[in-house]
């Protein structure tokens, strides 16, 4: 990567942040999808999220993104996040995702309704990034997450929360 710095990445802090969807998908019963990413070992969880393609519309990425990623798209958008929401990677993850070209994410969350039925979801997609996958409270989402994001799980349940009740 060609920079005014040289060869040299800038610094964390004079890189940009790499454009996302993230999507809060509800089921009937009011609860909200997570999934294990195969490639942490943690036992974190999180909700699908993804990037936006160049000038792709935000709510068309959150609907491709949860086909790509969860193996349907049998949902509904029934909210759009207020603002965009930005995270940093913690310093150990900034050089080894995405090449080392971003500081973090800067993400238009969704919250959808799940249309589907369970077996409608199939973690066994073109390039999988799940292992496993379960429905939970809303209110324990930040607990499932991994430590760096749960100010933005926090937020998006004070946004969204009123949203993961049974139909």
């Amino acid at each position: 990567m060609t920079t005014g710095h040289g060869n040299r990445r800038p610094p964390v802090a004079e890189r940009p942040y790499r454009p996302g969807v993230g999507m809060m998908l509800i089921n009937r019963d009011g609860l909200v999808f997570v999934a294990r990413r195969i490639d942490t070992p943690s036992q974190a969880w999180q909700m699908p999220q993804g990037g936006i393609d160049e000038g792709e519309d935000p709510r068309i990425a959150a609907l491709r993104e949860l086909k790509e990623e969860i193996g349907t798209d049998k949902a509904t958008i029934i909210a759009e996040s207020a603002h965009w929401h930005a995270y940093d990677l913690p310093p150990e993850l900034t050089e080894g995702l995405w090449g080392g070209r971003y500081r973090g994410q800067r993400q238009k969350w969704f919250a959808l309704r799940f249309t589907g039925v369970d077996s409608d979801i199939d973690l066994a997609t073109e390039t999988p990034e799940f292992l496993a996958w379960k429905w939970v409270r809303a209110e324990t989402l930040p607990d499932l997450i991994v430590p760096f994001k749960r100010p933005l799980y926090q937020t998006l349940i004070a946004e969204f929360g009123h949203f993961a009740r049974p139909d």
